[in-house]
């Protein structure tokens, strides 16, 4: 294990010492700055300091209080139990054992007096409040005592089984990361080698039949003698690759609509570097999404297309809407926003990320660069449940010593993609610092942005459980359009929520809440209905667009095939 480690230690030098990665100083400096604001709160005033301490202190001797009756042999009832689905106590042993049982519970009541300590700190900044928090939860989650092996059962039973053969297969696990990220410890998440896109990913059949700097645009083949006569393009996130929406074929949500007998067009970002640090939000609109519908016009002859936006992809596509709303282009006959996000009042936790300060350094890094790498939105993303996405796999990598199990959803998560610079400071600037474009106050070409000018009929679902566009925060943005708006709350939460193909019935959704302002309302009032939201979606589809046509060739007899899908942007790696 020493030997291994002596690897892991030089894997995460090397780099440092050739100024080959960046040592996070100004993330650190203002994480504590932010902590300090609590401490200062608290601090200031020694007799509410003393009440703190004594409410913790009073914490812990009614545990050791509890534990030396369980080691009398007597039954006690817990001062504190854990989340019935917080995973990381499941196994027997921190029930099982009172001094275990001890450590958890002292772990859980030092978790809830710190979070006490920042919510009921007076006078902050509620951004500063927000960001102590996140904090707060990121350095609990850390010192979680499942998370070391001295203090994990489980992991001790494991150790003393296997006579540490797991903690050296942990500490070659962690090498072998350190040297994939460059320095940077990259946690595996799933089997990487199980998948690859194109093989077992990403495998409905069509072309690209279109490719500009920004995009690949593909057409998927008819797999239906008659298709509906109005075709759908796809508009996926740039933050993330569009096969998302074409996992496994038991998963692809665009495989299901072709079944359905759709002509599917999808957009296919590039994956971008220095040579795209000048592109935009205006530019993605003008070169993505609007050169896309000219192109699916040609390749249909269909002038009417409906969209689907998902995530900030349908933010582009509703700021695009607006933006055709006021040139008089009405080629968007219908649309469909997936855990999008119009207005950014109530973003959740992303905002932590935002301020002026960090978005200055965000922008020099992306200066000096011409992008931000994609690891670097991919911690963020992850940080948001790191019990979940981070803390599971540092305890069965590095301390089980196990290899994680092959998942396809969660080989896409690691898949990720870098940001052009000029198109991701618009983006955080003007939805998560300022919400310009609610307030109608963002430009798009010269024109200036006004959602409530978006009359097409939409379709907008948001999940239950969403950490990165929550519910609530949708259900605003979409009260903000002016035409007839299905606004449905699909279970589970960001992805999962999403791709809930019906032969599964997981989850539920909800929807014919009672229209207005209050999404608290529309939820006491909604209607839950089993299963996948996806029938749901169709029988709306086809109540705006019924009529049927042939199916259309790839191409339409005008556009020649570039290659086969799923394309070569797609497959670009970070």
């Amino acid at each position: 294990m020493v030997e291994q480690g002596g690897k892991a230690m030089a894997a995460y030098l090397g780099p440092r010492q050739q100024a080959q990665t960046d040592d996070m100083a100004e993330d650190i400096a203002d994480a504590l700055k932010t902590v300090s604001h609590v401490a200062e709160y608290w601090m200031a005033d020694p007799q509410r300091t003393l009440e703190a301490q004594a409410r913790l202190m009073t914490g812990y001797m009614s545990i050791w209080a509890n534990t030396l009756k369980r080691l009398a042999g007597e039954e006690v009832e817990p001062v504190t139990r854990p989340d019935a689905k917080d995973a990381r106590f499941k196994d027997q042993g921190w029930q099982e054992s009172p001094i275990f049982d001890a450590l958890k519970q002292a772990y859980l009541v030092t978790t809830q007096w710190a979070e006490d300590m920042v919510e009921e700190a007076e006078g902050l900044d509620p951004h500063m409040k927000h960001k102590a928090e996140f904090l707060v939860r990121q350095i609990s989650n850390a010192v979680s005592p499942s998370n070391f092996v001295l203090t994990n059962p489980e992991l001790i039973r494991e150790t003393l089984s296997t006579s540490g053969e797991n903690l050296v297969k942990g500490m070659k696990n962690l090498t072998d990361d350190l040297i994939e990220g460059g320095g940077r410890l990259k946690i595996r998440q799933t089997d990487m080698s199980a998948f690859e896109v194109g093989r077992n990913l990403a495998t409905t059949p069509g072309k690209v039949i279109y490719e500009n700097e920004l995009m690949q645009l593909i057409q998927y083949a008819p797999t239906t003698e008659t298709v509906k006569k109005t075709p759908v393009l796809i508009v996926p996130p740039w933050i993330n690759k569009f096969y998302i929406l074409d996992l496994t074929a038991e998963k692809s949500f665009i495989k299901w609509l072709v079944d359905q007998g759709l002509t599917v067009f999808t957009i296919s970002w590039v994956n971008p570097d220095a040579r795209q640090a000048e592109k935009g939000f205006d530019d993605y609109m003008r070169e993505g999404i609007m050169t896309a519908l000219d192109t699916v016009a040609i390749a249909s002859g269909q002038r009417k297309v409906h969209t689907v936006g998902y995530c900030v992809g349908g933010t582009l596509l509703a700021t695009t809407l607006a933006y055709m709303a006021q040139t008089g282009d009405d080629r968007i006959a219908s649309t469909t926003f997936l855990t999008t996000q119009i207005d950014f009042t109530h973003a959740g936790d992303l905002k932590v990320f935002v301020d002026e300060k960090q978005l200055a350094i965000l922008e020099r890094r992306m200066k000096d660069m011409g992008y931000l790498e994609g690891s670097k939105m991919a911690s963020a993303f992850n940080l948001l449940r790191s019990n979940d996405l981070i803390w599971p796999y540092v305890v069965n990598n590095y301390m089980k010593g196990k290899a994680p199990f092959p998942f396809d959803l969660l080989f896409w998560n690691a898949d990720s993609t870098r940001m052009p610079a000029a198109n991701h400071s618009y983006y955080l600037r003007n939805c998560y610092l300022t919400n310009n474009i609610a307030r109608g106050l963002a430009e798009l070409s010269g024109v200036r942005i006004d959602v409530s000018k978006i009359t097409v009929p939409v379709y907008s679902l948001a999940t239950k459980e969403d950490h990165i566009a929550p519910p609530n925060s949708v259900y605003i943005g979409a009260n903000m359009l002016s035409g007839p708006v299905r606004y449905v709350l699909a279970g589970s939460g960001h992805i999962a929520g999403v791709v809930n193909p019906p032969a599964k019935m997981k989850y539920q959704y909800w929807a014919d809440g009672p229209v207005g302002p209050s999404y608290d309302l529309w939820a006491q009032g909604a209607q839950e209905h089993r299963g996948s939201w996806w029938p749901d979606w169709f029988t709306w589809f086809s109540s705006w667009h019924p009529d049927e046509v042939p199916a259309r060739a790839i191409g339409g007899g005008r556009l020649a095939p570039i290659e086969d899908a799923p394309g070569r942007y797609v497959k670009e790696k970070s």
